[in-house]
């Protein structure tokens, strides 16, 4: 089994990572780079990085701000945001990224999906999918959205999710915007019915808003990683405080450094 896994969501705008509720009313969240070396000094596996106005700006991603980033951690990093071509990529990665995140691109041109898997490898192509959830007029289900869940694209999720991992996508990171920094939960019925649809692990993002609630998106959502981004930033929870819950409910998650010494110390 694969360990499940804590990664904290670094979204920029402007240079500042910033944090918002339903993807407005952005508030600013602290330094990228400073909060990036917290976050790894303090155990977490892995981080997201998203430029979120990269694509509705129109430009790429700030590739200098990913290069310090990736030079300040020493845990996996993914970048999003305005990635739009195999150059750009290309360029992410020769920067330090360990992987990248397509979203309105991997709509807008389905078959970067699976050009980057095919030169990068299946583990550097991570696909993001906005969703929404439908009215009761509408149906049930979700869309998905693009630019920066500015537009609908009138795509199910769950048939899209399956698309991109046909395409060659080796994870999705799947973000519930009705739960999007409301800390009221994750979507778990959102979450499930992508995890159970597709052969890749599925990072549940959205509306974590106490242990409980991480736990249950691992659980009963059945994600192999939960993304992190109010209740870090804002001090509500630590890394080694989620780590510790999660480990005393029994699940597969990395320990800390200290905590791997102290089981690995038999006294002598």
């Amino acid at each position: 089994m694969v360990a499940l896994r804590l990664i904290p969501c670094l979204d920029v705008a402007d240079g500042r990572v910033v944090k918002g509720v339903n993807f407005v009313g952005l508030r600013d969240a602290g330094d990228p780079v400073e909060l990036a070396c917290r976050y790894s000094l303090a155990g977490a596996d892995e981080l997201v990085f998203l430029d979120i106005a990269a694509t509705y700006e129109g430009r790429a991603t700030l590739v200098d701000l990913v290069r310090r980033t990736a030079d300040a951690v020493t845990i996996p990093f993914t970048v999003g945001g305005g990635i739009g071509s195999i150059e750009g990529i290309t360029e992410l990665l020769r920067a330090g990224a360990d992987k990248v995140s397509l979203n309105s691109s991997a709509v807008r041109t389905p078959d970067l999906v699976a050009q980057g898997a095919d030169r990068f490898g299946c583990q550097c192509i991570v696909v993001a999918i906005d969703a929404r959830r439908r009215s009761e007029q509408e149906g049930c289900g979700w869309d998905v959205y693009v630019k920066g869940g500015r537009q609908n694209t009138g795509l199910d999720v769950v048939s899209w999710a399956r698309q991109v991992a046909d395409l060659g996508a080796g994870e999705i990171l799947l973000t519930s915007m009705d739960g999007d920094g409301t800390q009221a939960g994750y979507d778990l019925e959102l979450t499930r019915a992508v995890a159970e649809a597709v052969p890749v692990p599925v990072i549940a993002s959205g509306g974590a808003g106490c242990l409980e609630h991480i736990a249950e998106a691992l659980i009963k959502g059945k994600a192999s990683a939960a993304l992190l981004a109010s209740l870090l930033h804002d001090g509500v929870l630590s890394v080694e405080e989620i780590k510790q819950d999660l480990l005393r409910r029994g699940l597969l998650i990395r320990p800390l450094e200290n905590e791997e010494s102290s089981h690995g110390d038999n006294g002598s």
